[in-house]
């Protein structure tokens, strides 16, 4: 089976979200249904926006169907943006609270800036094809 490749963007979050899941795996207990389980949720759902944001086929014919679809897969882009953000906050709660460490906390801060990055670009892109046809 031929494997497409994939939107660089879902590469690093996917990354991203497997380093979460990893290091809070070793968080202490009393953090187990608060932060980590928190942290672990909006990793994950990075991955799922940018995924169902990538599912969005644009390829149509109608103008007002394009549209539809750009404000579409713009929600799901939001929607990622916003979970990397909370991701952000949740991350550097867990390091002043000792549930991860500081080069743990920096690790996931690099990940997100990488992913950020990328999201813009992707954003950027959409708006450059799709707002002037």
């Amino acid at each position: 089976m031929v494997k497409q490749s994939e939107l660089a963007v879902i590469t690093k979050a996917k990354e991203l979200c497997s380093y979460v899941l990893t290091i809070s795996d070793k968080s202490p207990k009393k953090f187990r249904f608060t932060l980590t389980s928190r942290l672990q949720n909006y990793a994950i759902g990075i991955v799922e926006q940018l995924l169902f944001a990538n599912e969005v086929r644009m390829a149509v014919k109608s103008r007002r169907l394009l549209e539809e679809r750009l404000a579409m897969r713009r929600n799901y882009q939001q929607k990622a943006f916003t979970n990397m953000k909370m991701l952000a906050y949740l991350s550097q709660l867990a390091m002043e609270q000792q549930c991860i460490l500081p080069k743990q906390y920096e690790q996931i801060t690099k990940k997100l800036y990488d992913c950020q990055n990328m999201l813009g670009a992707w954003v950027k892109s959409d708006n450059r094809r799709y707002a002037g046809e």
